[in-house]
């Protein structure tokens, strides 16, 4: 005996392993959530933690084992299945569930609410490419996609029984919305074959849907299911696991005797099909193993199903004949396994009385089991052949507390059953006595015997295997059934695809289109017309060739292991070459297609759009495809490269710099302005022509593998402007991180200085000024004056303002009138390092010619600098490097000459003229020589 303590006290665990005469305690260092033990291993058990961690055992609780943190699990035999915390299915076997010892099957992950384990299948879904796919496990195998008709295309999927060696599954379909499809499998669980077509549901108390279909116990093959047709629900059954379906034969009289005028196919009984979800009550239908051939159920007859002017109706050979027993609802249990019926009114009204039958339903003798009228909540009837004891709880009103009152119905037998007390019942399905493939004979208490069965009793005397016939066999997937009767290829399905999988001088089981019903025993007759037969493997070229990565996507991170899938529909797999070409210059060859089952991996060292083909020959001809792998990397920095101020109307080009580089594989999504609506592109540069003077926005998000980022930069928009380019004193250098923020920061410094310094006219100088830092060492920065936003329009005196603004600053600067303080004792000296004045900047296309005086003057400079470095004149060049002769210049004059070569190449792109570019060449190619 194990007993958990009270979680809000302590957390430990007391084992008894004397029936409770002594425990012991054991302390947790966990609080139980809930307890799982093993089916076979009665030591084994599992622990779900309030944190969601999972705990194993394997001495009955006295020491415990941290598995894994997840959000579910399952105990099996042998093997522990858990979904983790991230929704992957793991498999690994209990004490032993490191990582080096846990078996994903699935690349992916799955739905976690689709794990279901009944009996001998493991069920799951898997989402793939916006489709839910589902995969079973017969007897703890591997996994197999599970097969429905091609077009079926799943919405939902319940698994409703796996009790009879195949499952019965039900499917929503794309086309459905409060009807489901049922469909049989074959014994392992993956071909999947149409049973009955739009099954009705009902919304049960908690909102779940509940299948109105009902396996009825005691009788194998026997289903009864309420189908949707033209807008009526009727009521069918099948004997032979929804081969064939018929209508219910309404009772040919009522309760009073009196005739009932129903004819099939217009008018039929109808049955509820709802089971309870109050376990202590029997439900709309009950039907009992032990009794087999009984059916009790609440139903109506008419041309469909009504929930008004029902009452009870009872069967006693298996659903082909019926007779009303009740006007009212009721509930009803079997007693005696089965030889006996008691029936209680429903729980909404109260009652002092219950009614008992002893001759399946024919006659009911009223018994009273309480002075006062009772509400029925519930019933419990004991288990066990000599217990004969009924519980039933309920309340005598709304307000009091439950009762119970125990029954002993013992006294109402008279003595044990004998031989004599017996007669036989032959199965049959209206008539017909070869029922699932066999006739069976089944013993009953003869009506009206007041006897207790034995405890030895059995129900079926004799079993006799009847002759194969068609209705012994269903369509196999892939067919449907004509209205002859026969079953034929569906549209979609290619019968030859049956043979894909197999090699030249094995065989294989080729389908006439036909399945034996599962579990049904017929011999002989049509058995071997209707049944696969075994064929040699034809020999014949690669066709289908199908290339698939092992996940579905056409994505792949870098440095991971991609796993490539080949399929081929038709061909030889022990005689087909199989080459993948991988797309970055690496390719592997295999001889035939069996090597390749487990996948085919592959490592991309660089990221890219990679053309990835598969080739299958054999002597008789050859097939291929191509799959476009996208390999990406997550974007780790980037950075948005464009012009401080530009000219309205004017193109320019904007581009965004990413790192890691990547090729063909980053979306950039440009937002330009006041735009509602993305610039979408692959390449990394866009040209734009802004229409409106003002400070604009422009954001660039770049997307790669799961990652985005962005950068963003303000542009100033003038019809004209004009610059200076500035430079430091090389203290600044030493302090230069060189990153984004340094530079702001510093520019709004240097603007700053220049404001109180210079004292630059105008009504509100801080918005004319714009100092750009510009990115690497030495630091160097360019000022923009910009004319007021009302003074676009007065052109002449706005350039006049501008011009005079420029010669104050430039004669600050030149009086190195302008600094600032970096940091305590750190003080920073901006210098002009333009040797003329940068002239104003417009939309106009007149030449500039002191643009041109300047860069012949720096051409003439480049020239005397190559005359100094060719005769190596110690004396001129010690004037520049310093107090004595040196090989190289110094720093303030490389700076010096740097800076100069920097505006020659900014005039030149804002220019775009032919000559100075020409100039700008000469003079750089001057200057590095």
């Amino acid at each position: 005996i194990m007993v958990l303590t009270d979680p809000e006290f302590e957390s430990s665990v007391l084992i008894s392993t004397d029936e409770g005469a002594s425990f012991q305690k054991y302390r947790l260092s966990f609080f139980v959530l809930s307890l799982l033990f093993h089916p076979t291993e009665e030591d084994w058990a599992l622990a779900y933690s309030h944190d969601q961690k999972l705990y194993s055992s394997v001495d009955f609780g006295r020491k415990w084992q941290l598995i894994h943190e997840l959000t579910g699990f399952f105990l099996i035999p042998a093997f522990l299945c858990v979904l983790v915390a991230d929704v992957q299915y793991v498999t690994c076997r209990a004490q032993m569930c490191t990582e080096a010892n846990r078996n994903y099957p699935f690349h992916g992950y799955v739905d976690i609410s689709s794990l279901v384990v009944q009996d001998d299948y493991i069920f799951i879904q898997v989402p793939t490419s916006g489709r839910a796919t589902y995969y079973v496990s017969y007897k703890r195998d591997s996994f197999i996609q599970i097969k429905l008709p091609k077009y079926s295309l799943p919405k939902d999927l319940h698994i409703v029984s796996t009790d009879e060696k195949q499952v019965f599954a039900a499917v929503q379909e794309w086309n459905q919305n409060d009807t489901y499809n049922l469909y049989l499998s074959d014994t392992r669980g993956i071909y999947f074959t149409l049973a009955m077509e739009n099954v009705k549901t009902t919304r049960g108390i908690g909102g779940n849907q509940m299948l109105d279909l009902y396996e009825v116990s005691g009788i194998k093959g026997m289903l009864i299911a309420n189908k949707r047709q033209d807008n009526q629900v009727k009521t069918y059954i099948t004997y032979n696991k929804g081969r064939d379906w018929r209508l219910l034969q309404a009772p040919a009289a009522d309760l009073d005797g009196n005739d009932i005028h129903c004819i099939l196919p217009f008018c039929s009984l109808h049955l509820q099909l709802q089971m309870s979800e109050n376990p202590y009550l029997s439900g709309t239908i009950s039907t009992k193993s032990s009794a087999p051939g009984i059916i009790v159920a609440t139903g109506n007859i008419g041309a469909e199903l009504s929930y008004n002017n029902v009452g009870m109706f009872i069967s006693s050979d298996a659903g082909n004949s019926w007779r009303p027993i009740f006007e009212e609802e009721h509930n009803v249990w079997f007693l005696d396994k089965g030889g006996a019926l008691v029936a209680v009114k429903q729980p909404s009204v109260p009652t002092r009385h219950l009614w008992v039958s002893f001759d399946e339903g024919r006659q009911w003798t009223q018994h009273s089991f309480s002075s006062v009228p009772l509400f029925v909540d519930g019933v419990l009837v004991e288990a066990g052949a000599e217990n004969q004891i009924m519980t039933f709880f309920g309340h005598f009103s709304h307000r009091s507390e439950w009762q119970l009152i125990k029954i002993d119905y013992k006294s109402i037998f008279s003595r044990k059953c004998t031989e004599e007390d017996y007669q036989t019942w032959h199965l049959h399905n209206q008539g017909e006595p070869c029922v699932m493939g066999q006739k069976q004979i089944y013993m009953k208490r003869r009506p009206g015997n007041y006897c207790m069965l034995g405890r030895d009793y059995s129900r079926i005397l004799s079993a006799e295997s009847c002759i194969c016939r068609a209705h012994d066999f269903e369509c196999d997937y892939g067919y449907e059934r004509r209205g002859d009767g026969n079953c034929r290829p569906a549209f979609w399905f290619n019968p030859s695809t049956l043979s894909r999988s197999c090699s030249q001088g094995q065989n294989y089981l080729n389908s006439t289109g036909y399945r034996k019903v599962v579990l049904n025993n017929c011999t002989k007759g049509v058995k071997e017309m209707y049944t696969a037969r075994k064929q040699q493997c034809p020999n014949r070229p690669p066709k289908g060739l199908l290339l698939t990565t092992k996940d579905g996507k056409l994505t792949a991170n870098l440095g991971n292991n991609v796993t490539f899938l080949v399929h081929l529909d038709e061909g030889d797999s022990l005689r087909t070459n199989i080459q993948l070409d991988f797309g970055d210059g690496t390719a592997v060859s295999y001889s035939n297609l069996s090597w390749t089952e487990e996948g085919i991996k592959h490592i991309y060292k660089s990221a890219g759009i990679f053309r990835v083909t598969a080739l299958a020959e054999n002597t008789l001809g050859y097939d291929s495809t191509t799959l476009f792998l996208h390999v990406t990397c997550p974007v780790e920095h980037v950075q948005l490269l464009a012009p401080f101020v530009v000219i309205r109307n004017k193109e320019v080009n904007i581009t965004a710099v990413v790192l890691p580089s990547h090729s063909r594989t980053v979306t950039y999504f440009w937002w330009l302005g006041n735009n509602t609506e993305p610039v979408i592109t692959l390449d990394g540069s866009i040209s734009h022509t802004f229409t409106s003077e003002g400070m604009h926005t422009i954001t660039v998000q770049v997307a790669a593998a799961n990652s985005i980022l962005q950068d963003t930069k303000t542009i100033a928009v003038r019809e004209f402007f004009k610059s200076l380019l500035l430079s430091f004193s090389p203290n600044l250098d030493e302090f230069n991180p060189d990153i984004h923020e340094w530079r702001q920061d510093v520019g709004r410094v240097i603007k700053k200085a220049l404001l109180q310094e210079a004292g630059v006219p105008g009504e509100n100088p801080q918005e004319q000024l714009l100092v750009a830092v510009f990115p690497g060492v030495p630091t160097a920065a360019e000022l923009f004056l910009l004319p007021h936003k009302n003074q676009s329009e007065a052109k002449k005196k706005s350039e006049e303002e501008l011009e005079r603004a420029s010669d104050i600053i430039v004669s600050a600067l030149n009086q190195n009138l302008v600094e600032f303080e970096l940091k305590p004792g750190v003080r920073v000296i901006v210098y002009n390092t333009q040797l003329t004045l940068a002239p104003l900047v417009d939309s106009s296309p007149r030449h500039s010619s002191s643009a041109m005086l300047m860069l012949l003057s720096v051409v003439f400079l480049g020239l005397a600098v190559f005359l100094i470095y060719k005769f190596k004149s110690p004396s001129i060049t010690a004037q520049f490097a310093g107090s004595s002769p040196s090989r190289g210049c110094s720093r303030a004059f490389q700076s010096f000459l740097c800076r100069h070569v920097h505006q020659s190449l900014l005039k030149c792109r804002r220019k775009k003229r032919l000559l100075n570019g020409l100039i700008c060449g000469f003079c750089a190619a001057a200057l590095i020589c």
